[in-house]
C-alpha cells in the first residue's frame, strides 16, 4: 500500500505556523514511508475563498520547500459530490431538514435547561414539509454501535454517535459544508492517513460513519495537540507568526520547519539542512497529547544555528554579488539572519570609518600597524600579529584582543579574526590600524 497523506487549507487567509506544521507532518510521513503528499485546496465556500489567498498557498508552501506531489481544487469536483451526495440520498443517509437557525438556537436552549445534550432531534419522516422553504441537508448517524478507532496520537477514542448531532453537509443554497466532500475526496484521492489538529477529533467521529456509508474502509487518523503561543491558540490573525512575516523578518525556512518536526516530540529539537534529515525517525508515536508551545525566540536561534552549518552553494543565490565561498565561511558563524552579511562585506573589502578608541589603546595600534606592515601574510597573519604583540607590550585576553577587533572592524564583537584579518589583506588592515592610532 503506498501511504498517501494530504494538507487541505481554506483559502480564507495565510498560512501561520499552526497550517505549517500541519503540512509539514503530512509531507514528513509522506516522506518517511516512500509515498505522496498532496495539497487539496478547500475553495468550496466562494464568499471567503481567493485566489489571492489560493496563491499565497502556493508561495509560502514553496518558500518552505514543501512540494506536494499533485494538487486539487474542491471548487472543480462539484460533480463529483453531487453524485455521492445521491448514493447517500437514495440509502437514506442524508435527509432534508427545514429548521431556521433561530428554531434550532432555541431547541438547543430547552436542552440545554433540562440537563440534556443539545443534540438534534430528527423529525418524523411523515412531518409536514413547509412550503417555499428550500432545505439544508443533514447526514444520518447510525446510533446502533459506538464509534471508535485508534489514532496514532491520542490513542483509543471512542464516541457515543447518539450524543452527536447529525452534522449538516450542504445548505439550502445549496453549497457544500466541510464534513463530506472531504470524506468523498479522501476517497477518490486513496488517503491512507489524515493528519491534523485535535480539534478535528469530533469531526473524525462522524466522518468515519461517511466512509463506511460510502463503502469505504476508513483512513488512519493522527490528530495532534494544538500549537500554542503566548497570545493563546495560534490563528490566522497571529500576525508575527504568519508565513508571510516569517519570511520578510529573515527567517530561513528550514530552520521553521527544525523546529515544527519535533515540536511536542520527545525528539531534540536541532537544526537540519532537509526535509530528508528532518523525515529520518519521524513517528506520531513519540508526539504527546499536550499542547506544544511555539516560542519565535527558538526558531531565531535555530536560524542562526543553521546558517553556520549552511554550505555556500546552498545561499549563493541569495547573496549580494561577488560574495565568495571564502567570504561566506568567515562571515557565517556570526549571522543570525542571512541579510546580516550584506553589513560584514565591507569590513573584508571596503572602507569603514575610523572607530573611536581610548588613548591608552593607541599606543597598542601605532605598535600593531608597524608590526602587520612587516608580516608574512601568507602565514597566519593573526597569530603573528597577537604573538608579536604580547611579546612587545605584555598585553593579553580582551586587553588586547578588543582594541585590535575595534580598529579593524569597526566592531567591538564578531567573527573569528583570523580569517577575517587573511581576507582583508595587509594593506588594508595597516591603513586601518594606523588610522586608529591616531
Amino acid at each position: 500500500m503506498t501511504i498517501v497523506t494530504r494538507f487541505a487549507p481554506s483559502p480564507t487567509g495565510r498560512l501561520h505556523v499552526g497550517n505549517i506544521r500541519t503540512a509539514l507532518h503530512n509531507a514528513l510521513f509522506a516522506i518517511a514511508q516512500s509515498g505522496r503528499f498532496l495539497l487539496r485546496i478547500d475553495d468550496t465556500d466562494a464568499e471567503r475563498s481567493t485566489e489571492a489567498f489560493v496563491a499565497a498557498i502556493h508561495e509560502d508552501l514553496d518558500w518552505l520547500g514543501l512540494k506536494p506531489d499533485a494538487t486539487v481544487r474542491q471548487s472543480e469536483r462539484f460533480a463529483l459530490y453531487e453524485r455521492e451526495f445521491e448514493r447517500l440520498r437514495a440509502a437514506g443517509r442524508v435527509y432534508a431538514c427545514y429548521e431556521s437557525s433561530d428554531e434550532l438556537d432555541l431547541r438547543r436552549k430547552v436542552l440545554l435547561g433540562r440537563g440534556l445534550p443539545p443534540v438534534y432531534e430528527r423529525k418524523s419522516p411523515d412531518a409536514a414539509v413547509p412550503d417555499g422553504v428550500a432545505p439544508h441537508w443533514r447526514f444520518k448517524l447510525d446510533h446502533t454501535a459506538a464509534i471508535e478507532w485508534d489514532d496514532l496520537v491520542r490513542g483509543h477514542q471512542r464516541f457515543d454517535p447518539a450524543l452527536i448531532s447529525d452534522p449538516v453537509v450542504r445548505r439550502a443554497d445549496g453549497s457544500w459544508l466541510y464534513l463530506l466532500p472531504s470524506v468523498i475526496d479522501d476517497i477518490d484521492l486513496c488517503i491512507t492517513h489524515i493528519v491534523r489538529g485535535e480539534d478535528h477529533v469530533s469531526n473524525s467521529a462522524t466522518q468515519i460513519q461517511m466512509f463506511d456509508a460510502l463503502g469505504a474502509a476508513t483512513p488512519h487518523f493522527a490528530h495532534e495537540a494544538l500549537l500554542v503561543a503566548a497570545e493563546g491558540k495560534l490563528s490566522k490573525r497571529l500576525g508575527s507568526t504568519g508565513v508571510d512575516g516569517l519570511r520578510d523578518a529573515g527567517i530561513e525556512p528550514l530552520a521553521l520547519l527544525s523546529l515544527l518536526a519535533r515540536l511536542g516530540t520527545s525528539h531534540p529539537v536541532e537544526p537540519r539542512t532537509s526535509l530528508a534529515a528532518l523525515a529520518e525517525g519521524f513517528d506520531f508515536a513519540t508526539f504527546g497529547r499536550a499542547p506544544a508551545h511555539f516560542d519565535l525566540t527558538e526558531v531565531e536561534q535555530l536560524n542562526a544555528k543553521l546558517l553556520h552549518l549552511t554550505d555556500f552553494a546552498d545561499v549563493a543565490g541569495r547573496l549580494p554579488e561577488g560574495t565568495n565561498e571564502a567570504q561566506w565561511r568567515a562571515l557565517r558563524g556570526n549571522l543570525a539572519y542571512l541579510g546580516e552579511i550584506a553589513a560584514w562585506l565591507p569590513v573584508l573589502d571596503g572602507d569603514i570609518a575610523p572607530p573611536e578608541v581610548v588613548p591608552d589603546d593607541k599606543p597598542l595600534l601605532a605598535e600593531a600597524a608597524a608590526l602587520a606592515a612587516t608580516l608574512d601574510w601568507s602565514d597566519e597573519p593573526w597569530r603573528q600579529l597577537t604573538d608579536a604583540l604580547k611579546a612587545a607590550t605584555g598585553r593579553k585576553g580582551r586587553e588586547l584582543f578588543h582594541p585590535l577587533r575595534l580598529a579593524l572592524t569597526g566592531r567591538d564583537s564578531g567573527p573569528e579574526m583570523a580569517p577575517l584579518l587573511l581576507l582583508m589583506g595587509q594593506d588594508r588592515a595597516v591603513v586601518r590600524l594606523r588610522a586608529a592610532a591616531l
